[in-house]
């Protein structure tokens, strides 16, 4: 399968960026678009699976495989998005002070055939106790802005973090050990 052409179903800068870590080049990027809104009582890790999956199925593309990843940012059982709005991005921020929280991503990825191959990746992050002026410094800088949970890893928001177990990639949205298996695993990606 490594003749196979492989499309890109997200629109999002850092997934490219991401796979280009690994060696892989979509052949094209076509953003999927699906109703992200959680199902009433939807847990933040079973969301992110449902999703890719979502994506990876809605995009046409015969003859291609069809790569999906969706990343939600969960504290307990509260789904944080991506901020509407800089108070939003503030009340998130505050929530996630001094707590511990988990970021899970799902990745899909859809053979030519119609069969799907699916990674759930599951990181906990703990923030430091974070003053109202780190808050409103970080925000202004509107790094928040199309971000789950509103902050951005890979940015400033780095220094906030004083614990993570699990993969930085899947912070910054795409777990590329688990996507490098899928490729692999249907021969698309080698050695």
């Amino acid at each position: 399968m490594p003749d196979t052409p492989l499309l890109l179903a997200s629109a999002s800068p850092r997934r490219l960026e991401l796979l280009a870590r690994i060696g892989v080049v979509p052949d094209r990027v076509a953003p999927a678009d699906v109703d992200e809104t959680p199902l009433k009582a939807e847990l933040p890790r079973l969301l992110a699976r449902r999703l890719a999956e979502m994506k990876a199925r809605a995009v046409e593309a015969p003859g291609a495989m069809i790569l999906a990843a969706d990343t939600v940012v969960g504290v307990g059982r509260r789904i944080l998005g991506k901020p509407a709005d800089a108070e939003e991005a503030r009340r998130f921020l505050t929530l996630l002070s001094g707590r511990r929280h988990q970021v899970h991503t799902g990745v899909a990825l859809r053979l030519p055939d119609g069969a799907l191959r699916q990674r759930l990746v599951s990181t906990t992050l703990a923030f430091q106790r974070l003053t109202d002026q780190q808050i409103n410094a970080y925000v202004e800088t509107s790094e928040w802005q199309g971000k789950a949970g509103g902050y951005a890893i890979q940015g400033r928001a780095e220094m906030f973090v004083r614990f993570l177990s699990g993969s930085h990639s899947n912070v910054v949205g795409l777990p590329l050990f688990e996507t490098a298996q899928l490729l692999r695993g249907c021969g698309w990606l080698r050695p």
